[in-house]
């Protein structure tokens, strides 16, 4: 996944932040040296008057004047020594990285050094508004064991346990392919039964692979969308992320006061994502039907056709999980 440029620019901040700091300390280590050895300075100083007489006599070809390598292996060893003597680490005067193998550029060569890729990893779980709900709710921690297999989908004939197992391996299925096919998820069914538990579990997995994921109950997505559409300042990158980031999810639509805007403002954003065949992944406690009544058929006949419509039955897990003291 490609990071935006503010997201990148945030990195590379970072970055040059870690080397700011880094280099106050090694100017802070060398000062306190310098007062409590001050033949260091001295040292320092020959090393750096040596270099420059071998420069000068390579440029006016004299290369055999006197071995600077053994010269500055000699201060270096005096260096060494004095630092000791005087309690200090042999490598106090040294710049300490933050990441030894990229020394804080972010880069190995032309390459992403593997603290880029962790650095991308946080930035995008402080920017998905989960990091901590995803500790908590992720695949690992998935269960079947609040489904029973004595409710029945009258329609399907299918049990609230069938149910919860052909969702999970839907779920999984859409992060596998996330990369090479686009689809979209409609988690739907009565409050309590898995719906957004799913939802995280798919943001963690994608996030864990530098995926861009953001997540947004309905209220403060249209929220979000009303800031924007009533500003007097226009931001055409206000709501880049909403309509650009590689999954957006809605959580908990039909809890929002809904209107003739909030409605349009839902159209905009799912016809957007389909269009520029970003992922999104909707849940509601919604019927079809109350769905349908409050948004449109026009609304559902785009989400239906271009997503997978997935309905969870079952027993409330929160109260379950109440009743049995956090056991399961």
């Amino acid at each position: 996944m490609a990071l935006k440029n503010a997201q990148y620019d945030i990195i590379m901040k970072e970055y040059n932040h870690r080397q700011f700091q880094n280099k106050h300390l090694q100017d802070e280590h060398i000062q306190e040296a310098y007062a409590a050895i001050p033949r260091l300075e001295a040292i320092d100083q020959d090393i750096a008057s040596l270099s420059l007489k071998k420069a000068k006599d390579l440029l006016f070809e004299q290369p055999n004047s006197f071995d600077l390598p053994a010269a500055i292996k000699k201060l270096s060893k005096e260096r060494q020594d004095l630092l000791k003597e005087h309690g200090f680490p042999s490598d106090y005067l040294e710049m300490h990285y933050t990441c030894p193998i990229c020394q804080d550029t972010g880069y190995v060569g032309s390459e992403k050094c593997t603290c880029f890729k962790k650095a991308t990893i946080n930035l995008l779980y402080a920017q998905s508004n989960m990091k901590e709900l995803l500790e908590k709710e992720n695949f690992k921690l998935f269960s079947f064991d609040y489904y029973s297999d004595r409710i029945v989908n009258e329609a399907t004939g299918q049990t609230a346990l069938d149910t919860a197992k052909h969702a999970l391996g839907i779920a999984k299925q859409f992060v596998a392919n996330f990369d090479i096919t686009f689809d979209n998820i409609f988690f739907y069914g009565d409050t309590g039964v898995g719906k957004t538990f799913l939802s995280h579990c798919i943001a963690k997995e994608l996030i864990d692979s530098s995926h861009c994921v953001i997540y947004f109950s309905a209220y403060d997505l249209f929220e979000e969308l009303a800031k924007s559409a009533f500003s007097r300042e226009k931001d055409d990158e206000s709501n880049a992320y909403i309509f650009d980031c590689d999954l957006l999810i809605i959580d908990d639509l039909g809890t929002e006061l809904t209107n003739s805007f909030v409605a349009s403002q839902l159209f905009l954003c799912v016809n957007e994502r389909i269009q520029r065949k970003k992922p999104t992944i909707i849940s509601t406690n919604l019927t079809i039907d109350n769905f349908i009544e409050r948004y449109s058929e026009r609304i559902f006949s785009r989400i239906s056709s271009n997503y997978s419509m997935l309905k969870l039955i079952g027993e409330d897990i929160r109260i379950q999980k109440r009743l049995l003291g956090g056991k399961k």
